[in-house]
């Protein structure tokens, strides 16, 4: 209904679907869901991610990403979303991305292994990774007012998060 270029022609039994809903006084309320492939061979953590229009800009968009790295985490996986993204989820995992490393980034570590493509976009996107021609090598290039800022913007968001060591979860096992 929401998403344009989605459309699903296979049965949904290969996939597990989490659903976050929003509590009040009357009930549980949808608020958005992410679905992923039970096997992926590309190691995907979503297939499809939708947050209702109501409710964006709220912080679940993003509460639903953490969700599925987190769970990629625990299965000891890397992971990351089926592409091609929609516009809307490519500015999503952008915005995620941005948020993840720049965390890491102010930790003052000497060393970053850096595997997953989509931070090295994060990277070149914040123009934050040069090239030393001579050593074909890579540096990053920590931008640290850069980082404090973006990072207090988003703290004033007051966003949901997750206290990943409250999730009891066991990763679904095919037989």
């Amino acid at each position: 209904m929401f998403l344009d270029h989605k459309t699903l022609y296979y049965d949904v039994e290969p996939f597990l679907f989490y659903v976050m809903t929003e509590i009040n006084d009357s009930g549980c309320h949808f608020v958005g869901y992410f679905s992923k492939e039970k096997r992926s061979p590309l190691n995907y953590n979503v297939s499809c991610i939708l947050t209702l229009p109501i409710h964006q800009r709220k912080g679940y968009g993003n509460l639903l990403i953490e969700f599925s790295y987190l769970l990629s985490k625990r299965e000891n996986k890397t992971g990351s979303p089926e592409k091609p993204l929609s516009d809307l989820g490519l500015l999503s995992y952008r915005y995620y991305w941005r948020i993840v490393l720049f965390r890491e980034l102010i930790k003052k570590r000497s060393t970053l292994s850096i595997e997953v493509n989509d931070i090295v976009a994060t990277l070149q996107i914040n123009g934050m990774i040069e090239k030393d021609e001579s050593s074909g090598t890579y540096r990053i290039i920590v931008k640290k007012r850069l980082i404090e800022s973006f990072l207090e913007k988003v703290k004033s968001k007051n966003y949901p998060g997750i206290k990943s060591e409250n999730l009891r979860w066991t990763p679904f096992i095919l037989t």
